[in-house]
């Protein structure tokens, strides 16, 4: 049985100035999508060059943030946004929503792929291994912040947070750094290392995080002000991931039987 390390969360505190954690991991993941970006557009067969990673990065990052600040509000508290339409904009009270967020990414590289006149497709394809960085980095967060904690679990990692009671619990937020960020990343890293068909990196990212989130759940607690949306054990979190993994698995076949069916008709001619 392990202990949580009580971690200030505020990382540096520069007189009035609190930097905390969870904003430092924002950072990192902004950080280390910009330079993974970079890096992948050396490779002259990429839709973006080095210094479009630039603006690239700046058009995900505006995503990020809108995408999921509002889908928080959207899907784990609409009513707390009815009754004060003003705490969208209340950033500093916390709550951000992946799932929100990525939609908001995919606006945004949208955009961002019109404006460069590339394809949507290889465009966000090309975001899809970046945003894992972040993935990790924000789940580190919130194991620093102390909260999505998990389950009571007899297992010898379980870990003690305080605030929570005596019982050991699933570090729910370590189990999706290692499968969103790190397991993840080295998947996506390995896919996208040569050329693919298109569409094929986006689904391998939306049935792997699919499948990640979805399992995590079963040993994470729901929100409290939400519970449990059906059959008692199924969360947001589920309702929301059920959709990535088949439009992932749609997005496998299409790319993939786009290029038999390419490679057949090249034969016949």
């Amino acid at each position: 049985m392990l202990t949580y390390p009580e971690i200030d969360p505020v990382a540096i505190q520069l007189g009035p100035l609190a930097i905390h954690w969870y904003g430092l991991m924002y950072a990192i993941g902004f950080l280390g999508g910009w330079w993974y970006g970079r890096v992948r557009a050396r490779q002259p067969w990429r839709p973006v060059t080095p210094p479009q990673v630039d603006d690239l990065v700046l058009y995900v990052a505006i995503g990020v943030v809108a995408g999921g600040r509002i889908g928080y509000m959207l899907f784990y508290a609409p009513g707390e946004l009815l009754a004060n339409p003003l705490s969208l904009f209340m950033l500093w009270e916390g709550g951000m929503s992946f799932h929100g967020g990525l939609v908001g990414v995919i606006l945004c590289v949208w955009l961002f792929a019109y404006r460069i006149g590339q394809t949507f497709w290889d465009m966000i394809d090309f975001v899809a291994p970046l945003v894992t960085i972040g993935l990790g980095a924000g789940r580190l967060g919130n194991f620093i912040n102390g909260e999505l904690w998990g389950k009571t679990t007899e297992l010898p990692w379980g870990m003690v947070y305080p605030p929570m009671g005596p019982d050991p619990r699933h570090p729910s937020q370590l189990y999706e750094f290692l499968l969103e960020g790190v397991a993840l990343f080295l998947i996506l890293w390995w896919f996208s290392r040569k050329p693919r068909p298109r569409m094929a990196v986006s689904g391998m990212f939306l049935v792997c995080y699919g499948v990640f989130r979805f399992l995590v759940e079963f040993v994470r607690l729901p929100d409290a002000h939400l519970g449990y949306q059906a059959l008692g054990w199924v969360t947001m979190g589920q309702i929301l991931s059920a959709p990535m993994i088949l439009l992932g698995l749609v997005l496998l076949w299409l790319a993939y039987g786009r290029q038999v069916d390419e490679s057949a008709n090249t034969k016949a001619s």
